[in-house]
């Protein structure tokens, strides 16, 4: 420092004693300097003050010579104690180069500097209020410093600041917010926790309504949340639970929209403390603030879903999210719905909604005909579009919701829970916006149909019920349910299509009258019939799900939709099967669910006395298709008491190819004689006057089979027939018997006969077009 520079008012003696290497001697300086302003005070003699402070400052404190700082430090110290209550006038002339030195190499340096700082807060109290921000920019650079004195000379000095604060009324929160916003992202463990300590103090004044301006630093908490330390993670935690409490306590004061977001990217953090406690504020945002989280119903869905499928290790984010999503579908209503007046659809395009933006990106995150989701959905970001939460009322978007729905369901990597679930959202969409719905089902469909080869039986279930509520809403009774929401959702209609007499080459013949139309009840709309033949090609390109699933699929269909609207489509789709092996083989199952399935009883009755016009139809429907497999058709009309035609049936046995599979099938049509469901068959062997036919019919049975168990169990049956009568003159069987159906007028037996020669035929030659391609014939038996 040059020496004769002058330094006036400051006395020689002053500046020499200040720029000295002791401290006793600084403090001396000090102790001059503060009785100098005092006097200028008294004089109020501003100008000569400022001065004093300019000086200290410029020639002192930013100093290039380390002991001159420290000097120019206790000098501006010394100068805030004289001014007293007057400090606040010169605050920002005293604070200003205080604060550089924080960034001061020399860590004893930066001590001082705190020290000073120290001195002149406690002096002006409430004054330094409005230099607030610079304090607290300077005191959290401070809080991470690696020196141990350096870091409890700031801890006073943050302490001293917190308590002014907490007794003032005139606190900048509004000032302050930007600068939390921006520090409370620090990665250091200490500025962490000076942040924290701040928002605590700051949560605990009643002036300072700091849940206003929570959205602004809810994110930068939840980062703090996964801190390593354990001591920050806990004081976060508490933090947190403060916030929460008071949402509850107020919540028409709360934001909820403006942080809906960033709890749904927290829920999805592999962090188990950060999750657990998101998907706790995302559970109490539902239940607090209702309605109003509707528009981010498809981002909620996208972090809570996965958790559903979680294990013991997760169980008690498992737990909170499974009441997040069930609050979540409860708000869900009717009313959602669209109006019995619908818009036009150009207009309804065009009317834009909060969520269209969302809509395309969740579209452009999963719009693949696979449904495979895009990394947008895990990460939580760019999922929402900010709503305004004043927008009254809150309209449901399905675009986004099918759209996360539909890519959840398309991940066979995910859990059984969290498929269940989607399922479950599936039906209750179904079931309160039906309208809405329909819209999506061209796109679900496919995937509907692939979840039934889900491993879980529960999952299986669920997707029937989805299946079944399709095909039996009043909403789908049109063929076109009209456009989809979004570009992504649209598939092509081919596999949807209704076949009908003429197309594809099939000739439309009298025997095939009536079945232009699917048959139906009122119950039923243009969905169903579609659904039967999508499900009858899915078992036709995975034989292994109709061999598993198949029996189990039919019946639980029976019992969610109309048992003989299932085997009326069926039945008339396989007439028109072009793969005769399946057509066989599918009739073949399907008779063993009718004769077998305790879901059927009703169906059985109804057909065991055809009594009425439409059971009289339903046995011609039925007995069309079971002609692709013989034996099948013979315990159709042994089901139906039709025993004539069944012996005539048999009678034409003679002219077929008889294999293993054929003879196999009549063993098993055996065993199931001998079965509960033909208890009154057996019993109407006691009356053979009456039921000739039937005993003929099961001779023919028995000279069909081999010399086996089979043959000798029929054998044993037949044995216990009294008085067996077979051979009966033609006067004697011109009384009709009481169970014989060959005379009823609803039912043309020779033209059924005709149509199973021809059925048969077909079959015959296709074996022997396979037989000249070389293909694999059944085993025969040689006679």
């Amino acid at each position: 420092m040059n020496p004769e520079k002058d330094f006036s008012p400051l006395t020689p003696n002053i500046v020499r004693a200040l720029n000295d290497k002791l401290y006793e001697k600084r403090k001396v300086a000090a102790l001059e300097i503060e009785k100098l302003v005092r006097e200028f005070v008294a004089q109020n003699n501003t100008v000569q003050i400022k001065h004093v402070i300019q000086t200290l400052s410029q020639e002192f404190a930013l100093s290039q010579h380390p002991h001159s700082r420290k000097g120019g430090l206790i000098g501006l110290a010394a100068c805030s104690i004289a001014l007293g209550k007057d400090s606040g006038l010169y605050l920002k002339e005293l604070i200003e180069p205080v604060l550089t030195c924080f960034n001061d190499a020399d860590s004893r340096l930066r001590y001082y500097a705190c020290e000073a700082l120290y001195n002149i807060v406690k002096v002006a109290r409430g004054a330094v209020l409005p230099h607030f921000n610079v304090l607290f920019d300077g005191l959290s650079k401070l809080a991470a410093d690696p020196d141990p004195n350096v870091k409890s000379g700031s801890e006073l000095l943050d302490r001293l600041l917190k308590d002014i604060v907490t007794e003032s009324s005139k606190f900048d929160l509004v000032g302050f917010i930007p600068l939390l916003r921006e520090r409370i992202y620090s990665n250091n463990q200490y500025a962490r926790q000076f942040i924290i300590s701040w928002i605590l103090v700051l949560e605990s004044v009643p002036d300072i309504n700091l849940l206003d301006y929570l959205p602004e630093i809810l994110d930068g908490l939840f980062q703090i949340l996964g801190d390593n330390g354990k001591e920050i993670r806990k004081m976060c935690e508490v933090v947190l639970g403060e916030f929460l409490k008071e949402i509850k306590k107020n919540p028409s004061s709360v934001k909820f929209a403006e942080m809906a977001n960033i709890l749904v990217i927290h829920c999805q953090t592999t962090d188990d403390l950060i999750q657990l406690t998101a998907m706790c504020w995302m559970r109490e945002f539902i239940q607090l603030a209702g309605r109003v989280m509707l528009p981010y119903s498809s981002g909620i869905l996208t972090a809570v879903l996965p958790c559903l499928a979680y294990d013991d290790r997760k169980k008690s984010i498992k737990e909170v999210a499974n009441v997040c999503n069930q609050s979540l579908m409860k708000l869900v209503t009717p009313e959602d719905d669209e109006p019995d007046e619908p818009k036009p659809v150009l207009q309804r395009q065009a009317e834009p909604h909060p969520d269209d933006a969302l809509a395309k990106q969740e579209g452009a995150g999963s719009g693949g005909p696979d449904g495979s989701c895009d990394s947008s959905f895990s990460s939580g970001i760019s999922v929402f579009t900010q709503a305004s939460t004043e927008r009254t009322p809150v309209t449901l978007h399905l675009d986004g919701i099918v759209q996360v729905l539909n890519c959840h369901l398309s991940d066979m990597a995910i859990g059984m829970m969290t498929r269940i679930a989607v399922l479950k959202w599936l039906y209750h969409l179904y079931i309160k916006t039906p309208r809405k719905m329909f819209r999506h089902t061209d796109s679900l469909f496919p995937i509907l149909l692939q979840t039934l080869s889900d491993e879980s039986d529960e999952v299986v279930l669920k997707d029937l019920e989805v299946l079944a509520e399709i095909a039996s809403s009043p909403a789908g009774q049109t063929d076109d349910p009209g456009p989809l929401d979004g570009p992504d959702l649209r598939i092509s209609h081919s596999e949807l299509q209704v076949p009908t007499p003429g197309r594809a080459g099939l000739p439309t013949t009298p025997g095939t009258k009536g079945l232009e139309c699917s048959p139906s009840t009122p119950t039923m709309n243009s969905y169903f019939y579609k659904f039967m033949i999508n499900l009858l090609k899915r078992f036709s390109s995975e034989r292994k799900l109709l061999e598993v699933r198949g029996p189990f699929i039919i019946r639980s269909l029976c019992l969610l939709l109309n048992a003989e609207n299932i085997f009326h489509s069926m039945a008339d789709i396989l007439l028109r099967e072009e793969d005769l092996k399946f057509a066989s083989t599918m009739v073949h199952a399907l008779n063993t669910i009718l004769l077998t399935s305790t879901e059927l009883f009703q169906l059985r009755n109804q057909l065991k006395d055809l009594k009425t016009l439409e059971s009289q139809n339903l046995f011609c429907c039925l007995y069309r298709s079971w002609c692709h497999n013989p034996v099948t058709t013979v315990s159709l009309c042994f089901l139906t008491q039709n025993y004539q035609h069944a012996y005539d049936l048999i009678q034409k046995f003679g002219d077929l190819e008889v294999t293993v599979d054929f003879l196999t099938e009549v063993d098993k049509l055996v065993q199931l004689i001998e079965c509960p469901i033909f208890t009154y068959l057996r019993l109407q062997l006691l009356d053979v006057k009456n039921n000739p036919y039937l005993i003929k019919a099961l001779y023919g049975l028995l000279m069909l089979l081999p010399q086996s168990s089979a043959f000798q169990l029929l054998s044993h049956r037949l044995q216990c027939v009294p008085n067996p009568e077979l051979l009966q003159t033609e006067a004697s069987l011109k009384a009709a018997p009481k169970s014989q159906k060959a005379d009823s007028p609803s039912i043309d037996y020779a033209e059924l006969l005709q149509h199973f020669e021809k059925v048969q035929n077909k079959h015959l030659e296709v074996r022997h077009q396979r037989s000249g391609r070389g293909d694999p014939l059944d085993r025969r038996v040689v006679l």
